[in-house]
């Protein structure tokens, strides 16, 4: 029962923070960690509102492992859980991936 509550608080922490982040009008680049870093000229070059939105749906993404988890674990307790923090976890350095070529 543990690893479904915890898959779920997972899920929508995931899904608020990326509704969040998708409606923030760029507001939520602040959180964004090194853009907020960057001088104030040089973050001027940056459209903020779609950043946000496109990290918005990536955050959105990342909210389903956590759902499906739910679903595995209902079955297999601990495995589903298990699998949606691996699945996470690869979309997290694709993302990381995607970001420093994109900075280049």
């Amino acid at each position: 029962m543990f690893y479904i509550i915890f898959d779920l608080l997972m899920s929508v922490i995931m899904l608020l923070s990326g509704i969040w982040f998708y409606r923030s009008d760029g507001k939520a680049a602040k959180f964004l960690s090194g853009y907020n870093m960057k001088p104030e000229d040089e973050r001027k070059k940056h459209d903020e509102k779609s950043m946000c939105q496109a990290y918005g749906k990536r955050i959105l993404l990342m909210a389903l492992p956590f759902a499906v988890g739910i679903i595995i674990d209902i079955q297999y307790p601990g495995t589903g859980c298990l699998l949606a923090w691996v699945i996470w976890f690869v979309m997290f350095i694709l993302l990381l991936m995607e970001r420093h070529k994109r900075e280049r």
